[in-house]
Order: structure tokens, then C-alpha cells, then sequence
């Protein structure tokens, strides 16, 4: 593995992108799109937010690290673009910080909107402070060997990664929220989205039926699922 910095090819249409952000006030949107996907999707549950009344989507921006050999990820804000979600394959690595306050600011500073890592952060109070939203395994003191080292390689960033068990594409639309992340394939974003927006609304009308003083016997028999 050697330091491999790719530009995202692949990106998602704006009004597709804007009907998920459209759905990020709704309840519970990453459930949502996980039942529109038919369950697919869903980053392993030990992916926590640090922030989780914050929730954000965006396209993929993907980086992946050497296991054990693990550098900090600064290479990605040359290709980041505002609206980007970093997402990390740090190989689920709990004691090795690949992120940092540092890394928030910089993020916040180039309009990044998330990140999620499937490994450890750490300065959790500053990022805290910044309000970037950041979705990790594990949070530990320890960092990388590149400020000791020098090193900023191995990385890739646009490959293909594994992340908390769901194949991510660069580009692909990742959306968080207290819940839990998705992952969205850019190829059926659209499929997803309309789906996603009937699902939203036979929800709010099952809610509506509910105020209504209506059994689970007679909501079953009028929308088939709860």
C-alpha cells in the first residue's frame, strides 16, 4: 500500500442529493432509507456519533489505511469539496487515533459536512466544541506515527473501502443521524429516494392514524406494515 490520492469521478445528481437532505428533518430518516434499501446499507452499529443532534449527507469521500501502519488522513482535504462526508476504513482500529481536533477545524473550515471512521478519534472535547459532526468505533489518546515519524503514507483516498461491514464507493451518498449511518449506492440513489419519500409519508399517516385512537389490527389491515 503507498499514498494514493484519487479525484471523485462519480457524483451524485443535485436534485437527488437535495431530496435526501430534504428528508433529514423527517423522524428517524437513517431508518428510513435503510427499510427503502430493504435493510442494505447499514454500517455496523458500533459506529456512534460524537454530536448526535447533528445529522448530515453527503457524498463519499473515501480513504483507507494500512492496519498497524495507520497515518494521520490530512491527504483528503486536497481533494475535499464543501458537502463532502469523509469516510475512513482505519481496519476497525480501537487504539490508534486517526483524528483529531486539527482535522475538525480544517474540515469545518473547507465545508466537509461529517465523518465517519471505522477506527478511534480522539480531542472529542474540541471537536465538540467546533460542532463537526464525526461518527467513530472508539475514541483513545494515541495517535499516529505521523507526527513522530513524519510519515504520511500508506493511504488511498477515492478507492473503494470497506466500511463497519458495507462496501463504499467514492461518491456514494453516506446520511447519519442519532440513529445510526447509511449507505446509499450512487446507482440507486434515485430508486431510494423515491422510496424513501413513500415510506416517510405512509409513516406520518400511520402516526396521524394513531392519534386517531386507531387499533394495530385496523393499521395493519390499512398500511400492511408498521
Amino acid at each position: 500500500m503507498r499514498k494514493i490520492i484519487n479525484q471523485r469521478t462519480r457524483t451524485p445528481d443535485p436534485a437527488i442529493l437535495q431530496g435526501f437532505k430534504d428528508l433529514l428533518p423527517i423522524f428517524s430518516p437513517s431508518c428510513v432509507v435503510a427499510d427503502s434499501q430493504q435493510r442494505a446499507g447499514v454500517l455496523r452499529s458500533y459506529i456512534r456519533p460524537l454530536l448526535p443532534e447533528l445529522r448530515f449527507v453527503g457524498p463519499a469521500l473515501t480513504v483507507r489505511l494500512e492496519p498497524g501502519n495507520q497515518v494521520d488522513c490530512l491527504d483528503a482535504l486536497s481533494v475535499a469539496q464543501a458537502g463532502d462526508v469523509i469516510i475512513v476504513d482505519a481496519a476497525g482500529e480501537t487504539e490508534t487515533s486517526i483524528w483529531g481536533g486539527l482535522m475538525s477545524g480544517l474540515c469545518k473550515m473547507k465545508g466537509v459536512v461529517g465523518a465517519v471512521i471505522d477506527g478511534a478519534m480522539r480531542d472529542t472535547d474540541e471537536t465538540r466544541a467546533l460542532g463537526f459532526p464525526v461518527y467513530a468505533k472508539a475514541i483513545v489518546p494515541r495517535s499516529t506515527h505521523s507526527p513522530y515519524s513524519g510519515r504520511m503514507e500508506p493511504i488511498e483516498i477515492n478507492v473503494d473501502i470497506q466500511c463497519a461491514g458495507i462496501i463504499v464507493h467514492p461518491g456514494d451518498l453516506i446520511l447519519a443521524d442519532e440513529i445510526g449511518v447509511v449507505v446509499i449506492p450512487l446507482d440507486v440513489a434515485a430508486q431510494t429516494l423515491e422510496a424513501a419519500r413513500k415510506q416517510a409519508e405512509m409513516e406520518e399517516k400511520t402516526r396521524q392514524k394513531i392519534r386517531e385512537g386507531k387499533t394495530v389490527e385496523e393499521l395493519l389491515a390499512e398500511f400492511g406494515r408498521l
